[in-house]
């Protein structure tokens, strides 16, 4: 299977029900809200699951791509697919494990953005970002995006930061966090 990304390009994915892409509308939504904000950027995609937002990243000149994901075999698909895009300027990494783990061994390096689409009842969305905080993994001039069902979906605080903003795409939201200023 596949998807196609910015510049008209093409991506595989993996078959079935493993990792859920996120829609082209709401890939093409974050995109244009984070607007020349992505060329040189530091990005962290967590629980990449297809990949899509990093290789959207790259397509889109970031200078570095961290993707966080727990399948093996997504895991090799999201490093063929961004061997594939990445130009010889930018750095990728892929990250095979439990996204609380992993998210350790990048206590030291932050990030200007972070999107984190984690399954929606999986009960990772506060201890996620909670240890996004713990490591300091946010750019204080960075912001995340956290895709959610909107449905049941309770606002979760996290000390020093607010919610920029929220929208929503059908039977998908995006809520968006940045240091309180």
């Amino acid at each position: 299977m596949s998807l196609r990304i910015y510049g008209n390009r093409q991506i595989k994915t993996l078959p079935g029900q493993e990792t859920r892409p996120t829609s082209a509308r709401v890939r093409e939504a974050v995109f244009n809200i984070w607007q020349g904000e992505v060329v040189g950027c530091r990005w962290l995609d967590l629980c990449t699951g297809t990949g899509s937002m990093g290789a959207e990243a790259l397509c889109r000149e970031a200078s570095f791509v961290v993707g966080i994901e727990k399948s093996s075999r997504a895991c090799a698909v999201i490093q063929q697919n961004w061997q594939q895009i990445a130009q010889e300027n930018q750095k990728w990494q892929v990250l095979r494990g439990d996204v609380i783990q992993q998210l350790k061994h990048l206590s030291g390096q932050q990030f200007d953005k972070i999107y984190f689409d984690p399954p929606y009842a999986s009960g990772l969305y506060q201890p996620v970002l909670e240890a996004i905080a713990h490591y300091q993994l946010l750019d204080p001039q960075g912001e995340i995006a956290v895709e959610h069902n909107p449905q049941g979906w309770t606002d979760i605080v996290i000390p020093n930061w607010e919610i920029c903003r929220e929208k929503v795409y059908g039977n998908t939201a995006l809520t968006f966090y940045r240091f309180a200023e």
